[in-house]
């Protein structure tokens, strides 16, 4: 069983940077799947970016393109999601997620194909 806890969220002004981090405990983290989402009230849980275990490859939601950047550090069994010029719109609980695969290049887009899910981070990004 994998558990995950997420940190870094909080209040930030616009065009302003947070990082969130998310630490996995309990499984063998370097053949993990991880993924960020988010969820603002009303409104359906949605993927912000996704990598693989090899951390060469990763993909991102439109509207986080060049604004955030997600990573992963093996040796510390933790993936990050920076984030910067942040708008009120990125408002949402963001929530960590891992995929137990066997295929190392993959990245997972749908929230249905993972796992193991964190509580959320609370990131609040006022205007």
């Amino acid at each position: 069983q994998v558990q995950l806890v997420e940190s870094g969220g909080g209040l930030v002004q616009a065009g302003g940077s947070l990082r969130l981090s998310c630490a996995a405990s309990g499984g063998t983290f370097s053949r993990l799947a991880m993924g960020w989402f988010r969820q603002a009230p009303g409104k359906e849980r949605e993927l912000v970016a996704a990598i693989s275990w090899s951390d060469g490859n990763a993909c991102y939601t439109d509207s986080v393109k060049g604004r955030f950047t997600i990573s992963r550090d093996n040796a510390k069994n933790t993936v990050y999601l920076q984030m910067n010029s942040l708008k009120p719109e990125d408002t949402a609980v963001y929530y960590c997620a891992a995929k137990t695969t066997t295929r190392f290049w993959e990245i997972y887009r749908d929230s249905y194909e993972y796992d193991y899910w964190g509580q959320g981070t609370q990131v609040t990004v006022s205007s």
